[in-house]
């Protein structure tokens, strides 16, 4: 396997997570929950084990509004992704390169 290939942010659920992080700075609990279409005990499972591994942050704030939830990546979460993400571009251009004549039987 590719060496900045990520099995652990691999799983679905956590590749999406990071992926809807990496652009952003703070990130509301309640939009990525909307976006990624998952239940709340789903993501808040992901992100304890994002969190484990210190690929983010996480801090929760009482507002008037009741709690707010925010995520962030850190920046060794940061980095394991582009490293992740670059390997799984590395993957498909082999796959997508020209087959060499003769191997294929």
């Amino acid at each position: 396997m590719d060496d900045g290939f990520n099995e652990f942010l691999h799983v679905p659920a956590r590749l999406a997570i990071v992926a809807l992080l990496a652009p952003a700075s703070w990130t509301e609990f309640g939009f990525m929950r909307d976006a990624i279409d998952t239940s709340d005990s789903a993501l808040s499972k992901q992100l304890s084990a994002l969190a484990s591994k210190g690929y983010v942050e996480v801090r929760k704030h009482k507002s008037i509004g009741g709690r707010r939830t925010l995520v962030r990546l850190t920046p060794q979460g940061r980095e394991e992704f582009r490293c992740h993400a670059e390997a799984l571009e590395r993957i498909a251009a082999t796959a997508r390169a020209p087959q060499v004549a003769g191997l294929d039987g």
